[in-house]
């Protein structure tokens, strides 16, 4: 399995996945919205954790900087 999720992205999914969580903490989501994001939560934190994106990989998009 070939990563495609740079850095900077895998950041921003991490802060995501914290921003959703607080926001189910203090209240501000809760019934279905709760779980659909808590679903989105959960991708989000998969593919930051594997470096690897299916839809990325689908649209053949890639945000892993290149070394040449």
């Amino acid at each position: 399995m070939k990563s495609n999720v740079g850095l900077i992205d895998r950041i921003i999914r991490v802060v995501l996945v914290v921003a959703i969580f607080y926001a189910y903490y203090i209240g501000w989501i809760t019934g279905l919205i709760a779980m659909g994001a808590a679903f989105v939560a959960a991708a989000l934190l998969i593919t930051a954790l594997t470096g690897d994106c299916f839809l990325y990989r689908w649209l053949g998009v890639s945000t892993k900087m290149k070394i040449s």
